[in-house]
């Protein structure tokens, strides 16, 4: 676990990227790299290098970083994000790449290629993803066959291919996920290795300041010493430890995103005069293409910070929150980035605005670091394992938890929504509707929603009562914050009433009456009261009128 940064070395680290930025990368610069479908190699070094030392902050203070914890990664990837979603990506790859080391390697391995990254500023790519295999990493056909002398194992011969890699066409060093005799395992490959040739640089729909290449292996040998914890087997369990935590810099990357469109969009329609005022004044522009994609970020973000605060205190690999994260966040980075192209009009569809690079950047988040179905599936295998073994108690208990907080912060409409879930989860087991594997991903999709939407509860109550954590974002004030919560809680029991109800009866044919009754329909309805007054006072916070 990192010990973390403190709150004004973060602070330091967050002006610094801004300066760096505001010297290097003006918007012209990002239209025109973006144009030209270039990766600015010499930027992307200088800030991985004694420059601005952004790679530190992966590292551990013994291998010579700043050992940044969790909470430290997510506030520098949403700012990097909100820069630019290319070069931060090029930046999240090296520590990709480097995480199976970080978590298996041994701890030689660690010292050895952790201090080169923070000394030399190496690139890391990281090879799992292959061709016909998508985000299924257990699919692999990359091979790793042992050379032996003498009886002892002296290294491996590694033959495959790796597709849609970051990095893959500049990074100094690869982790290489292969198949050997024992199981699939990761092997740290040089560059320069005979054998070991790259793609040509992809032409890609967004993130086109980054480089992306398929890597090619043929007859690729490694030492003994380049497998990751020197065991076989070990790869996918390797994975598996830090998908919680990487999938939350995705998420991050989406807040970013999302709020560098909205943050275009707004002081466009403080200007923009239409019918005798601005449009910054008018529900019909700031309640369809501002407010709503304000909130939902928001409630991504309570997700993003709960989980890294859970993670910073030795929770575990929080994979499934980590999924439910990535999920909200880079789902509502991307409708944010929609509805920011739409707020500008005709300018938003220009180059020169960037809304529409921004859009079509962030769309790959709902796509890296696992598809956006993928994390439905996760949640909603674990969170249907956790409604059976508490006989269907999981989220009505989570919902007494929130019945406990203040009023104000939506507690009382977010714990509707959690009671209305568990019992659209038990009409499933009751009806076997789970068998439909399109049920299945909406009850994963539904319980993010709810779970997000008892985050930003929770970070609503803690920053009203001054409990936060120190390096959490505070873009909003306590009352603007509570606004968001009361407005996404209703939002979400609306979803899982209408959504619950439409799965179980169009699934099985059930009374509609029934279930409307069983979901609690009529409360969830009755809460929508003070919804559009509450949506007024979220547009007074995001435009800085209260």
């Amino acid at each position: 676990m990192a010990a973390g940064l403190d709150t004004e070395t973060l602070d330091f680290t967050l002006e610094s990227i801004d300066e760096f930025a505001r010297r290097e990368l003006p918007d012209a610069r990002l239209v025109e790299l973006d144009e030209r479908d270039e990766f600015p190699e010499e930027l992307v070094r200088r800030m991985c290098g004694e420059e601005l030392g952004v790679q530190l902050l992966f590292v551990p203070e013994e291998h010579g970083g700043m050992g940044g914890d969790a909470l430290d990664v997510y506030r520098v990837c949403e700012r990097m994000a909100a820069i630019d979603l290319g070069i931060a990506t090029s930046v999240l790859a090296t520590f990709l790449g480097s995480d199976p080391i970080t978590v298996g390697g041994t701890p030689e391995q660690q010292h050895r290629w952790m201090t080169r990254i923070a000394e030399e500023g190496v690139l890391f790519a990281y090879g799992a993803t292959e061709p016909d295999a998508g985000s299924d990493l257990a699919a692999l056909k990359t091979v790793a066959k042992p050379v032996q002398e003498n009886g002892t194992v002296r290294g491996y011969r590694i033959t495959g291919a790796k597709q849609w890699i970051s990095n893959g066409g500049v990074a100094e060093l690869a982790t290489v996920l292969a198949l050997a005799p024992g199981g699939p395992t990761w092997f740290v490959v040089e560059r320069d290795t005979p054998g070991f040739t790259h793609g040509h640089h992809e032409d890609k729909h967004g993130i086109r300041l980054s480089n992306t290449a398929a890597l090619f292996l043929d007859d690729v040998e490694v030492p003994a010493d380049a497998l990751v914890g020197g065991v076989e087997g070990q790869g996918l369990v390797q994975a598996q430890q830090v998908f919680g935590y990487t999938r939350l810099m995705v998420a991050a990357f989406g807040l970013g995103a999302g709020w560098a469109a909205l943050d275009r969009a707004v002081p466009y329609s403080k200007e923009r005069i239409q019918a005798g005022g601005p449009l910054s004044e008018k529900q019909g522009y700031t309640h369809k293409l501002i407010v709503p994609h304000a909130v939902a970020l928001e409630a991504g973000r309570a997700a993003i910070e709960e989980t890294a605060a859970r993670i910073d205190a030795g929770e575990g690999a929080l994979n499934t929150e980590g999924a439910i994260a990535k999920l909200l966040a880079t789902e509502a980075g991307n409708a944010a980035a929609d509805a920011a192209i739409q707020a500008l009009g005709g300018y938003g569809y220009t180059h020169e605005y960037l809304v529409e690079k921004i859009r079509r950047d962030v769309r790959i988040t709902t796509i890296y670091e696992g598809t956006s179905e993928i994390m439905e599936m996760t949640v909603a295998r674990d969170r249907w394992q956790q409604h059976l073994k508490t006989r269907g108690d999981h989220f009505h208990a989570a919902a007494r938890e929130l019945e406990a907080l203040p009023g104000d912060t939506g507690a009382p409409v977010a714990a509707l929504a959690l009671h209305a879930l568990a019992e659209t989860f038990e009409l499933c087991r009751e009806g076997r509707l789970t068998r439909h594997q399109h049920v299945l991903l909406r009850l994963g999709r539904l319980a993010a929603m709810a779970e997000g939407a008892a985050s930003l509860v929770r970070r609503a109550a803690a920053v009203a009562a001054g409990t936060a954590p120190e390096k959490a974002s505070r873009r909003f004030k306590a009352d603007g914050l509570a606004a968001m919560a009361r407005v996404n809680a209703r939002d979400v029991a609306g979803a899982i009433a209408a959504d619950g109800l439409r799965w179980v009866v169009g699934a099985d044919g059930a009374d509609p009456a029934a279930v409307a009754t069983r979901l609690g329909i009529p409360a969830i309805q009755a809460a929508q009261r003070g919804l559009i007054a509450d949506m007024d006072l979220v547009a007074d916070h995001v435009y800085g009128r209260a």
